[in-house]
């Protein structure tokens, strides 16, 4: 196993930026292990809708986990305004950083996870893990 740590800065794309982080360094299979900091904008897929749900306001993320590989990946994230209301659901593009993300990586080195099972009951291709 190896850790990645890095930092995102203003106005990044969290799911781009981690999605850009996996390819350049080649990632086949990892999972967020820690990630702090604060949106201005976040666009969530919530349970069992098919359309995304954007807010504008400034948010901390409170968490973040999920799978990620060069061959596909699953984040979600939950988000709490200045009130403390949280909201969490599936990570997609379109999530700004406000003044930064703290990203802790863990690198798997013995698998390799594909997304390429599809699924009727889920309608969408889920993980399939296979050992290197």
């Amino acid at each position: 196993m190896k850790s990645h740590n890095f930092r995102l800065k203003p106005r990044a794309d969290l799911f781009d930026s981690i999605e850009e982080f996996v390819k350049q360094n080649h990632i086949e299979a990892g999972c967020i292990l820690s990630s702090v900091g604060s949106l201005t904008h976040a666009t969530l897929r919530l349970a069992n809708r098919e359309y995304y749900n954007d807010y504008e306001g400034h948010f901390e993320i409170v968490s973040m986990t999920g799978t990620v590989s060069i061959h596909g990946s699953h984040l979600h994230v939950a988000i709490s305004d200045g009130d403390g209301v949280t909201v969490g659901g599936h990570l997609v593009s379109g999530c700004k950083i406000y003044t930064t993300a703290e990203i802790v990586l863990l690198e798997l080195d013995d698998v390799v996870y594909k997304r390429e099972l599809f699924e009727n009951d889920s309608g969408y291709e889920e993980l399939v893990v296979y050992k290197k």
